[in-house]
């Protein structure tokens, strides 16, 4: 009899072990210390799956927003995310972040989940943001770090190793602000056209040193009442192996020509120790755009009247075949159609959340 029932407990703890392992999260589930080495680690994308709202009332700096109960959250994410870096995932408790880890597991990625969530996180006073800018790095074929800074709209900021270049920098649009005054002063000021969404006086003011350099176009310029000068096709060297050439950005569509006549605006192709960066400026899809050097890291504008539809925005990736493609000046515009319309492109899509 005791060797029946041995047995019968053998069995059962071996169905329990069974069940345990058929239950086992297929990501790893950390505490808050846990999570903040999985972050200081190093090639780590931040992911927080609560609602937009949520988001905007306080994130973990540098966090990419995708809501996980939002349709095509999968498939979002899939086009969002590299497959190839690692995925820290939070959300308010823990709960639907976990199951946006599943998801993301399922789909070839390596996630790591925040037990507890950002809840958690601030119980343990870890610090919280109520900016929306989000930081990407890229690293340059000579080994120098570059990050992007998704400010707003189109603005933005990059920092190549020691030198700080701000695009389009704007302090205010309606009722969402930058305060420039928490940036470092800037080696170079880009800026594209003369549009208050673009053009900042006070912004150059906040951010430029006695050596910063102001680059626009001709238009600009006279009414800064300085900066160097560059038109449609012009080539500048910056610095030791930094170069930037303007190139055109004008509207195509009848009806619309009014906002960016051709010729006036540029776009510009930045080029760190040759990694190359198109800042297309307020464009459409312009012919010019299939004639750009290889590109590495595409920012096109998505906001028509004034720039692109999405069907515009995913033909003019494909003629500049970008590695990386950030859609930016997209206001309300509804991007969710971009990964389907560039379908096995190869492009690298990653949205990032402007306020």
């Amino acid at each position: 009899m005791k060797r029946i029932l041995s047995t019968i407990l053998t069995l059962l703890g071996l169905g329990s072990a069974a069940s345990c392992l058929q239950q086992a999260a297929p990501f790893d589930n950390v505490d808050v210390n846990g999570f903040e080495d999985v972050l200081a680690g190093g090639d780590v994308q931040l992911l927080d799956v609560r609602t937009a709202r949520e988001y905007a009332q306080g994130h973990l700096a540098g966090a990419l927003n995708i809501d996980v109960q939002s349709a095509g959250f999968a498939e979002r994410a899939a086009s969002q995310l590299d497959s190839t870096r690692t995925v820290a995932v939070y959300c308010r408790s823990g709960r639907r972040s976990a199951d946006a880890a599943k998801t993301l597991t399922a789909k070839g990625f390596k996630a790591v989940n925040l037990l507890g969530g950002i809840e958690a996180w601030q119980s343990a006073g870890k610090p919280v943001t109520l900016t929306t800018e989000q930081v990407d790095r890229f690293r340059t074929p000579g080994g120098t770090l570059v990050e992007l800074h998704a400010l707003m709209h189109g603005s933005v900021r990059i920092v190549a190793g020691n030198r700080e270049i701000e695009v389009d920098p704007v302090t205010r649009l309606g009722q969402r602000t930058i305060d420039f005054t928490q940036h470092p002063k800037a080696d170079f000021i880009v800026v594209t056209h003369e549009h208050a969404d673009h053009f900042d006086r006070e912004a150059i003011k906040l951010l430029t040193k006695e050596q910063t350099r102001v680059v626009t176009n001709s238009r600009c310029a006279a009414m800064l009442g300085s900066g160097t000068v560059m038109a449609n096709g012009d080539t500048l060297a910056l610095a030791p192996g930094i170069t930037l050439q303007a190139v055109p950005a004008y509207n195509t569509t009848e009806g619309h020509l009014q906002f960016h006549p051709r010729g006036r605006d540029n776009g510009f192709v930045l080029n760190i120790d040759e990694l190359r960066i198109y800042i297309a400026g307020d464009t459409e899809d312009i012919p010019e755009m299939a004639q750009l050097p290889p590109i590495d890291i595409a920012l096109l504008p998505c906001n028509q009247p004034y720039t692109m539809t999405v069907e515009q925005l995913a033909h003019a990736a494909q003629m500049v075949k970008p590695r990386v493609l950030f859609p930016y000046h997209y206001g309300e515009t509804d991007l969710s159609p971009l990964p389907t319309l560039l379908g096995d492109s190869g492009i690298n899509v990653r949205i990032r959340h402007y306020e």
